[in-house]
């Protein structure tokens, strides 16, 4: 695994100071890890997973702790001071995170949260981020996606259509609102799949998909009808509307649903409604 700033390595212990203990960082030199990151019984020649960033003189430095974000990431992270140089965002570690108002999409608030993305900037080499989130995102799909490939997804927007999300952190995908049914929310990161990729590149998105849905949904329904004497007057002719109130699902994912119970012998399908077999 390489070696670099803004990621997580696995560095060996080359010295220790009463300070810390510092770590072989290959090219970065060696990096100091501060006493408090230090376990006890750390000795020279220990192997360790550590996090690296610069500190507040730009020297590199290691910590334990597990930012919010890394390099080559999008995150919703929460402004917390503002000040002559930019915004500075909670990222989970002791120095903050900094937003240059050149890389503000609009100028950042105190206690406001922000979708951004992290990357290191190429003229002083200092990791910061950017709300200016299009330019690090990619329309067209890449050459290797499929249709039920699992994704992650970070919800990034909504239109007329539905939700736009980013997927993998890198490629940005729809997911229609018609075939949404749950409460998504800005910065959200949820697990989704590559519905399809369309003719022209772009991706569509889908939240079913795959056996993992297919069982949740699966228990959804046999709770919902012991909790109703074991019927429900629901079948695969009723209306939409109907199964996602009762369900939360789509028509089509309740009928591969109770299709799938219906053939473990689980439920009975029938003329008036579904049943449960115990």
């Amino acid at each position: 695994m390489s070696i670099g700033l803004g990621h997580d390595c696995d560095l060996t212990v080359s010295r220790m100071v009463g300070f810390g203990a510092y770590l072989d960082a290959g090219e970065l030199g060696e990096v100091l890890l501060p006493s408090q990151y230090v376990s006890a019984g750390l000795a020279v020649g220990d192997s360790l997973r550590v996090f690296l960033y610069l500190d507040s003189e730009a020297r590199p430095v290691a910590t334990t702790r597990r930012p919010k974000a890394r390099v080559g990431e999008f995150a919703y992270l929460s402004v917390v001071a503002n000040t002559e140089v930019g915004a500075f965002l909670d990222w989970g570690l002791e120095k903050d995170l900094l937003v240059p108002f050149a890389e503000q999409h609009l100028p950042m608030r105190v206690g406001q949260s922000y979708l951004v993305y992290v990357y290191i900037d190429d003229v002083d080499g200092r990791i910061v981020a950017s709300s200016k989130i299009d330019k690090f995102l990619d329309d067209l799909a890449p050459p290797d996606f499929r249709a039920g490939q699992t994704v992650d997804l970070i919800i990034a927007n909504s239109t007329e259509l539905g939700f736009k999300a980013i997927i993998n952190h890198r490629y940005w995908g729809l997911l229609y609102k018609n075939e949404v049914f749950e409460r998504l929310s800005f910065g959200q990161s949820i697990r989704g799949y590559i519905k399809q990729v369309r003719a022209d590149g772009r991706i569509d998105l889908s939240l079913q998909g795959g056996a993992e849905t297919r069982d949740r949904y699966e228990r959804i329904i046999e709770d919902y009808l012991r909790a109703h004497d074991g019927f429900a007057l629901v079948h695969d002719k009723s209306d939409p509307l109907l199964i996602e109130q009762l369900f939360g699902m789509s028509k089509k994912a309740f009928k591969k649903a109770i299709g799938g119970l219906y053939r473990q012998r689980r439920i009975s399908i029938e003329a008036t409604g579904i049943r449960l077999l115990e």
